[in-house]
């Protein structure tokens, strides 16, 4: 089973994964370029909570599952948590220990962390 992370409790994860793992736990984007466009989480944010931002999309994901590191703590950004549960579910499948869900993607961002962020 696959952890769901809310966005209001995103920091805390991303605190607690890095801490446990040695490593900066990673939000890992997996929207398609267009989307980022539209609207997009702002690095700093990850970065004040010791994570890190990485943009890999769902369609390249199987052909660049090698530049991520399995140790890695990863949490799954996409549009409303569909796209990226089921991305989470391929990491686990590929060996990565520590794998979660953002519960309500970018979407849930917008509407509870960060209202500058645009709805799509």
């Amino acid at each position: 089973m696959i952890e769901q992370v809310p966005v209001s409790l995103l920091k805390d994860w991303l605190q607690t994964a890095g801490s446990q793992s040695g490593s900066p736990a990673q939000v890992l984007d997996i929207r398609e370029s267009d989307e980022l466009l539209v609207a997009s989480i702002q690095p700093q944010h990850i970065e004040e909570a010791g994570g890190t931002l990485r943009h890999i999309p769902m369609s390249q994901l199987a052909g660049r599952v090698g530049e991520l590191d399995p140790d890695t703590p990863v949490a799954c950004l996409c549009h409303h948590g569909g796209r990226s549960q089921r991305v989470a579910l391929f990491l686990a499948q590929q060996g990565f220990g520590k794998v979660a869900n953002i519960a309500g993607g970018i979407d849930a961002w917008s509407c509870e962390i960060d209202a500058s962020t645009p709805r799509y």
